[in-house]
């Protein structure tokens, strides 16, 4: 059996141990560690867990997503009811600051605009409105408050990814002001966007480009 085909049956057996997924109409290619996800979901949050859920199989280099979201039949959800719901979550969610976030909605595709202090707000703001019935889309321009004390952040990324399991010859951190760029190879999908998260974690840090390649 060719390496494409056993990554292959790999993704396609984590799609169906994931239970928030319903894997039966996503169909799984791989080419050279790169595997590409079609079909359909039902919402927009498996969309985004099947994503996630690939890219943690071993020897999964990059992941090109192309599943659609079909809401099912019974499920009929105009803008209007989508963006009120999506203004009543944001405003019960402890992690996004009241009155930060507006929302956009089009033909069941949500626009979040807005500005926060932290990039986990941002992430929270994404997840809580992603996961309503009848989103099919997510458009994340939310940004990140800059700070006058984002002088030199590399340093403290630096020591934040060596704490944990990253090698110092690895990943390389470069910033000015809070713009991040991170540099270097990592063994998995997975690793590339924990370093990403950790660059993210930095206060001050407004925008990462992550360079990073998997090896």
């Amino acid at each position: 059996m060719s390496e494409d085909r056993k990554l292959q049956k790999a993704v396609l057996a984590e799609l169906e141990w994931e239970p928030s997924i319903a894997a039966a109409h996503i169909g799984v290619a791989a080419d050279h560690g790169v595997v590409t996800l079609t079909g359909h979901v039902a919402n927009w949050w498996q969309k985004h867990a099947a994503e996630k859920a690939t890219s943690r199989v071993r020897g999964v280099k990059g992941v090109a997503e192309e599943l659609e979201v079909r809401l099912p039949f019974s499920v009929k959800r105009s803008d209007e009811d989508i963006a009120r719901a999506a203004i009543d979550r944001l405003g019960w969610e402890a992690s996004v600051p009241h009155d930060t976030v507006k929302v956009k909605v089009e033909k069941g595709w949500v626009t979040l605009s807005g500005q926060v202090p932290w990039h986990f707000e941002k992430e929270a703001a994404r997840r809580v409105v992603g996961g309503l019935m009848g989103v099919i889309g997510v458009s994340d321009n939310i940004t990140i408050t800059p700070r006058s004390d984002a002088l030199d952040i590399s340093g403290d990324i630096r020591v934040a990814l060596h704490r944990s399991w990253f090698a110092p010859d690895t990943v390389h951190v470069t910033a000015e002001g809070g713009k991040v760029k991170l540099t270097g190879t990592v063994d998995t999908p997975s690793e590339r966007r924990t370093a990403a998260s950790t660059a993210w974690a930095a206060p001050g840090t407004t925008f990462v480009e992550n360079q990073l390649v998997v090896a």
